[in-house]
């Protein structure tokens, strides 16, 4: 359904430490920088794109927004939040944990990266 998620980022340099992190923590390649100055991260078939603004403008976090990241159990979720806490990142909401609702069992973690983004590691747990 997705071809590609992007995140505004105010101080790129910045951007690319936190999400090297984290990509590392996933078991993904550091980010390229392409000839627009974007971060490009292909992991597991997708991408991922980190920019300025083309408009110029300063980068906002969308308030509501959340972009999910598969991983593989939830020692990886667990590596990858505290990949992003050491880089730069916010953790927010609860601590890493598993959570149940009606979706069935999730193990989720929570961050904002450094400029505010929410994104979120996520595992389905077996029925």
């Amino acid at each position: 359904m997705f071809s590609h998620m992007m995140v505004g980022s105010n101080d790129i340099a910045r951007s690319k430490i936190f999400y090297d992190a984290l990509f590392a923590a996933l078991g993904g390649k550091p980010g390229v920088q392409d000839e627009k100055g974007r971060l490009v991260y292909l992991h597991r078939g997708a991408v991922f794109l980190v920019t300025k603004p083309l408009n110029g403008e300063p980068a906002t976090h969308g308030n509501g927004s959340t972009i999910g990241f598969a991983v593989d159990d939830p020692a990886q979720a667990d590596a990858w939040h505290t990949a992003g806490t050491e880089h730069g990142g916010t953790a927010v909401e609860d601590p890493p944990g598993l959570r149940s609702g009606s979706a069935g069992a999730l193990y989720l973690a929570y961050l904002r990266d450094p400029d505010g983004n929410k994104l979120c590691a996520l595992k389905r747990m077996p029925s």
